[in-house]
């Protein structure tokens, strides 16, 4: 098994910059990928990017390319999520995920086995 925990996030002003991060522990020779998900209040849970351990392939939805850049450090089993440009739009709680099963970058939820508790990022206007 996989625990996952996300660190980082905050309230920001529009325009502002955040790093978040996720930390790996357990059994996380398992882990393929780790993907970045969030979920505003009131909203369904969406895909935001991931990142394949083994050769760094990364995933981004629309609405954070060339804004969001994930990144991984092997050795310390960490993925990181450097959020720029942030944007009211951008406010939810962010989760990342562990995928085991698949060797591709998915961005379904379903894809995704492990998760952690996520982390509040608040964007004000």
């Amino acid at each position: 098994q996989v625990q996952l925990v996300e660190s980082g996030g905050g309230l920001v002003q529009t325009g502002a910059s955040l790093r978040l991060s996720c930390a790996a522990s357990g059994r996380t020779s398992n882990i393929r990928s780790t993907g970045w998900f969030r979920q505003a209040p009131g909203k369904e849970r969406e895909f935001v990017s991931a990142i394949r351990w083994s050769n760094g392939d990364t995933r981004y939805a629309n609405s954070v390319k060339g804004r969001f850049t994930i990144s991984r450090d092997n050795a310390k089993n960490t993925v990181y999520l450097q959020m720029n440009s942030l944007k009211p739009d951008d406010t939810a709680v962010y989760f990342c995920a562990g995928n085991s099963r698949y060797i591709y970058v998915s961005s379904s939820a379903a894809s995704y086995d492990d998760w952690g508790q996520g982390t509040q990022v608040s964007v004000s206007s």
